[in-house]
């Protein structure tokens, strides 16, 4: 029982990370470039995201608990152990605060096209903090990738 928890680890990562990098690096770019109506593109985009959101949520809630389980409470001072919940927390905060912010940005355009609106400047704004949190999440995966949260790396103790 114990390797299976140990594979489902592996896989979680590999799902997580791997849509992370996909979606947002290959899919998103290709559907950009490929579709010539970019409103179509967008809404695309935002869906295969969102579905990349919850999909993350199940594997940074495994992951956390797989090390918990594993660690007991000496879990939380393991560096990877605050990776997956900074991750999970990025994840959070783009699936039910930014991207929602966004649509309603969308919403309040008033127009097919926001970036064709009055509210264009305010939307760019939170789809560039959105890239960025993207962006730190899929570094933040490329360390957990590289190290895994399989192998217990503790914080080296205060000094």
């Amino acid at each position: 029982m114990k390797n299976l928890a140990h594979h489902t680890a592996s896989l979680a990562i590999t799902a997580w990370v791997g849509g992370l990098w996909a979606i947002g690096y290959i899919a998103v770019s290709i559907l950009f470039r490929a579709q010539p109506d970019k409103q179509l593109a967008g809404m695309l985009s935002g869906q295969m995201l969102a579905m990349m959101g919850y999909i993350g949520i199940v594997c940074g809630m495994y992951l956390l608990l797989y090390r918990l389980t594993l660690s007991g409470k000496a879990a939380v001072r393991e560096w990877t152990f605050g990776l997956v919940a900074a991750m999970l927390a990025i994840t959070l905060l783009l699936q039910f605060g930014i991207y929602p912010l966004m649509a309603d940005i969308k919403l309040k355009a008033h127009s097919p096209d926001v970036m064709q609106s009055a509210l264009a400047p305010r939307f760019k704004i939170w789809h560039g903090i959105s890239s960025i949190l993207y962006l730190v999440e899929s570094l933040f995966g490329a360390a957990l990738v590289i190290k895994g949260p399989l192998k217990n790396h503790s914080l080296p103790p205060p000094t």
